[in-house]
């Protein structure tokens, strides 16, 4: 029978003194593991853990090499989820249309937090990012949806990048598919004649006539107002839209952009039928006032 040799365990010991800036090492008794620590620039205590000497010896020289050039994780630990939230409704939010707002939440709520919101912020790698994306494409999301959930995703560790709670933007690794251009085809001079014909003296022929002879959105054509239209100059200026949200709300908005803010010339025979449009409305303000 032969005595079992006991395992010598490392004494605790305290910091080794390396020299200014050089941070400390040190084996922790309690957790059975090796530390390393130091002061970063900003002033904070950062440590860094290894099952042995060697390994906390390079994880601390990591570590400072990082913080030396400003790409040292320094905030808190949290989850994707509620670092997302924060960033979405405290810095995004207020840069977005109300329409884009609801779109983008919808993102967040029914792919990028079911799938990912339980990861660690500082956790969240390339591979987990491609995995989650091939899976939408697996569940039939199209290149497009995909690409708005990357932008999304992409956008919020820009800002966690810039605030130093992740090292890196783990998005710039990951490979998306090739969006698919959606083929513009115009009608014809002859289709054109004849859905005007088709719809002459319809409730919308004047809308219609309106789309085909200016090549409006339908969001600007929806929020055309009276005041919009220069009867006397024959132009009209496009200061407004209107979005759909949701299945029944739609809202009215301003163009996304300055080049979207334009005035466009109206053939004389258009203005006519706006003409006649508008008194075919006041009359029937009149009768419903009467009645």
């Amino acid at each position: 029978m032969t005595d079992k040799k006991e395992e010598k365990q490392p004494k605790k010991r305290t910091p080794k003194r390396r020299g200014k800036g050089e941070g400390a090492l040190y084996y922790d008794q309690k957790n059975k593991r090796h530390v390393g620590s130091f002061y970063t620039e900003e002033g904070k205590r950062k440590y860094v853990y290894g099952k042995t000497e060697k390994e906390a010896r390079e994880k601390l020289r990591a570590a400072q090499f990082e913080d030396k050039q400003g790409r040292l994780r320094t905030g808190p630990q949290q989850k994707l989820k509620d670092y997302l939230e924060q960033w979405f409704e405290e810095v995004h939010r207020p840069t977005l249309r109300l329409s884009s707002y609801l779109r983008y939440r919808g993102v967040l709520n029914n792919h990028i937090l079911p799938a990912l919101g339980h990861v660690p912020l500082h956790k969240l790698t390339a591979q987990k990012v491609q995995s989650f994306y091939t899976s939408k494409r697996q569940q039939g999301l199209s290149p497009s949806s995909l690409h708005t959930i990357h932008k999304v995703l992409h956008s919020a560790l820009d800002t966690a990048l810039r605030w130093n709670l992740v090292t890196r933007n783990v998005c710039d690794a990951v490979s998306l598919p090739g969006e698919t251009a959606r083929r513009v085809e115009p009608l014809n001079p002859e289709q054109a004649q004849h859905l005007l014909a088709v719809v002459k003296g319809h409730e919308l022929e004047t809308l219609i006539t309106l789309a085909l002879t200016t090549g409006m959105r339908h969001g600007e054509l929806t929020g055309l107002q009276w005041s919009d239209i220069n009867f006397d100059e024959g132009h009209l200026s496009v200061r407004h839209t209107v979005s759909r949200l949701g299945r029944y709300k739609y809202v009215k908005g301003e163009p996304k952009t300055e080049q979207s803010r334009r005035k466009i010339i109206i053939p004389s025979f258009v203005l006519d039928l706006l003409k006649e449009h508008r008194l075919h409305q006041k009359e029937a303000r009149l009768k419903a006032g009467a009645s």
